[in-house]
């Protein structure tokens, strides 16, 4: 063909082949993490000299006598080699588990992350329970944070050096130096118990109850949590803005004459979007795995909440779920953001 070989989109079936790697090594990764987790709680406290008596005296308070303790030990397998109780742990994770509990036998339905040392439920309901709180919250601050930081960073950059792009980077400086806790007490004190303008910490409704008292209540945490977020996002979309627009493919688009906001939004942003991409992903990932601060300022009901009161109250259990879930959250983010490359980056595509 004259003028060389012009390139052919990519295959279905490379397509396919692609999205079955990923999710092949996010499956790998979701075990690594497992291993490791697993490893942190039950074979690093044998390796610093704890004995199976030791480990299972969190399941019957230290108070138990000798006999009462080896026979806990036995009965949770902590005598059978850390292969064993490991397989074990990831059976019931995949398959569920029976819990002999001496007369009686209980079953835990996958997944199952045991029975939790304080409340005796099990762990899976719970967590369940509140992760609608931590999504509610997750999204909506994420929707704020994305919208708002991409939006500043791209008129900053269009308008570079202005008292816009001065004071918009002002703010953002102050918005990522600033940690959540101090302008989580500040909004609470301000708009909340001073201007009675937003719900106090604490207060959530489910939002098929009412959706307008669940967008009340969290309108505070969404706004904190894109103020502090979106701060980075706009720096973050600026710097990439400055230097795409410098770009021929930039001045060629100019130059055919093409309207500017086709320019700035098809050529210019669209080709700065995947850093942001990158970060935006992992950010959600982790706040979808627990926003701790936030949920512990506010007082919302929410995993990061589940988590510092596991924490304190050294359900292994608990953090166990907590842990487990929280990398899952932020393993699929990734994988969604490695297929979404395909679609903002052609140049993906291709390779």
């Amino acid at each position: 063909m004259a003028g060389g070989a012009t390139r052919r989109p990519p295959r279905p079936n490379n397509v396919v082949r692609y999205l079955i790697r990923r999710l092949l090594a996010a499956v790998l990764l979701l075990i690594v993490v497992s291993m490791v987790t697993f490893a942190i709680f039950f074979l690093v406290p044998r390796l610093a000299g704890a004995t199976p008596e030791d480990m299972a005296s969190r399941y019957v308070g230290k108070t138990a006598n000798a006999a009462a303790l080896h026979q806990m030990a036995e009965k949770l397998g902590f005598y059978d080699p850390i292969y064993v109780q490991y397989a074990r742990f990831a059976k019931g994770i995949v398959f569920g588990a029976d819990f002999n509990t001496g007369p009686t036998t209980v079953s835990c339905p996958a997944p199952c992350f045991g029975y939790s040392f304080i409340t005796q439920n099990p762990v899976w309901p719970d967590l369940t329970d509140r992760l609608t709180v931590t999504m509610s919250l997750a999204v909506g601050g994420a929707a704020l944070w994305l919208l708002g930081g991409v939006a500043t960073g791209v008129l900053s950059a269009l308008r570079r050096g202005s008292v816009f792009d001065r004071a918009a980077m002002g703010v953002a400086l102050a918005g990522v130096s600033l940690p959540i806790f101090f302008t989580g007490l500040l909004s609470l004190s301000i708009f909340s118990y001073t201007l009675h303008w937003a719900a106090p910490g604490g207060s959530y409704t489910p939002i098929t109850e009412d959706p307008g008292q669940w967008a009340y209540d969290l309108i505070l945490p969404w706004i904190t949590l894109a103020f502090l977020n979106a701060a980075g996002y706009a720096r973050l979309t600026r710097a990439g803005m400055l230097e795409t627009m410098s770009e021929d493919f930039v001045r060629t688009g100019r130059a055919k004459g093409l309207p500017e906001r086709t320019v700035v939004l098809k050529y210019g942003l669209r080709s700065a979007l995947t850093p942001i991409l990158t970060i935006f992903g992992l950010d959600l990932g982790i706040l979808l795995g627990g926003a701790v601060l936030t949920e512990s300022t506010y007082s919302l009901p929410g995993i990061g909440k589940y988590a510092v009161d596991a924490i304190v109250q050294n359900d292994l259990p608990k953090v166990l779920g907590v842990t487990l879930v929280g990398a899952f959250f932020i393993i699929f983010a990734n994988l969604v953001v490695d297929l979404l490359y395909a679609v903002i980056d052609p140049r993906v595509r291709l390779a």
